[in-house]
């Protein structure tokens, strides 16, 4: 593509860096925990249509999603919670482009934890403060602000660019599933969710998991004639704890070359008795796993089962009671595009030309919604987005302002490079 273009794209990014900030306040200022996402994605839909932008908002059909192979149980269904598709139609004769981003976010948690409000905005050295500011409104603005500089710089792709905003990633990535079964498909694929600018060609996968310990029942008084279930818990507590020293010692990837970070697995939760003054005799763990790419899910979830069942045959209760391990609620398949892909290599260069630094090319920390572009749609995607993971769903969350920028230029880039221009 010509010099000029470039240059003229990267100029509009620049003459835009006051709107793309005053987006992104916008966008974090607005709540939008799961569920709540009714008034951000009537928002993005306003402000895509007054870039002159076809614009498909709809609200997915909850029972139908629950017949497809992907679904994951949700408790609530999405009225009033609608997706949002605009699409930048090519001239003819490109490769399409699909960007996509969520728009919901985890619960702000306590007031007290944040230094900056969660729905602040607030900018301080150089960081935008907020939930939602790294995962991944970040992200959102940046593909917004890609495609209208893009347009301004007096460009048409040759090959159409959609626009792709979902609810619901956070507990199934619903929204993103919706949109191909909706009929959205393109050449390539970029999901700006949160990798610091880093080039993600692959992500962990997740399984969560509750485990039932069982004890015997018995009266305060008579408490030694039971069987304590938050004794029988801690040692299967250790059990997975142990699991996942074993997995680190067997499972590897490219991308991801400090695997302690990549998949964790252990418990989180920890649910036992029923009153302060009586006996435990149930108790329930909840946890989860994390898999890297091309990892056969099924085994991984049988080795826990395995796991599990070998700690309760040397406990003198356990083993004629044993704990009832389910894989309930977030399920989430790892996923991975070949890194030497031209979608990797096409986004990888632009990043390098922006920012003048050589792009990490890694493994997402976390899953992501490229299972479904990746593995259901067959539409090779790779992850890219402003926002830190390691600020993802933490307190007093930010995004560095520089780190959008250069994200909006990179993503405007590659829009020119792979669709092509006129």
């Amino acid at each position: 593509m010509s010099t000029e273009q470039r240059e003229k794209i990267l100029a509009q990014v620049d003459a835009h860096r006051d709107e793309i900030v005053a987006l992104l306040t916008r966008l974090v200022q607005i709540p939008s925990v799961t569920g709540d996402e009714g008034e951000i994605q009537g928002y993005i839909a306003d402000y895509l249509r007054e870039m002159s932008l076809e614009v498909d908002v709809w609200e997915s059909d909850w029972e139908e999603l629950k017949k497809h192979p992907e679904y994951v149980p949700v408790t609530r269904g999405y009225e009033g919670r609608p997706n949002v598709v605009a699409v930048l139609k090519g001239s003819g004769g490109g490769k399409s482009l699909l960007m996509n981003g969520h728009t919901d976010t985890v619960p702000n948690g306590p007031p007290d934890a944040w230094e900056h409000g969660p729905l602040s905005a607030d900018i301080e050295d150089g960081r935008l403060y907020g939930r939602g500011a790294s995962d991944m409104k970040s992200g959102v603005a940046a593909i917004i602000m890609a495609a209208k500089c893009f347009m301004a710089a007096g460009l048409r792709p040759k090959g159409d660019v959609i626009l792709d905003f979902v609810v619901d990633e956070e507990l199934s990535g619903h929204g993103t599933l919706d949109t191909i079964l909706r009929g959205y498909t393109a050449d390539a694929g970029v999901c700006c969710e949160t990798s610091g600018n880093a080039i993600q060609p692959g992500c962990i996968g997740r399984i969560w998991f509750e485990i039932l310990v069982r004890g015997k029942a018995a009266g305060i008084q008579r408490r030694y004639q039971g069987v304590n279930a938050i004794d029988l818990g801690y040692k299967i507590v250790q059990a997975v704890a142990d699991l996942e020293k074993k997995r680190l010692e067997t499972v590897s990837h490219p991308l991801y070359p400090k695997i302690i970070d990549a998949i964790p697995c252990m418990v989180g939760s920890m649910e036992a008795g029923s009153f302060p003054s009586a006996f435990p005799d149930t108790c329930v763990l909840k946890g989860s796993l994390a898999t890297v790419p091309g990892e056969d899910h099924d085994a991984a979830k049988q080795s826990l089962v395995d796991q599990v069942a070998q700690a309760a045959k040397e406990d003198p209760w356990m083993k004629d009671h044993p704990p009832e391990v389910r894989f309930v609620g977030y399920y989430a398949e790892s996923a991975a595009v070949d890194a030497e892909h031209p979608i990797v290599k096409t986004v990888a260069n632009a990043y390098q030309e922006v920012s003048g630094n050589t792009p990490e090319i890694s493994g997402r920390q976390g899953a992501a919604d490229t299972r479904f572009l990746n593995g259901f749609a067959g539409i090779p995607t790779v992850i890219f987005g402003p926002g830190p993971t390691t600020q993802m769903h933490a307190n007093n969350e930010w995004v560095a302002v520089e780190d959008v920028i250069d994200a909006t230029k990179t993503l405007a880039l590659s829009i020119l490079d792979w669709c092509g221009a006129e």
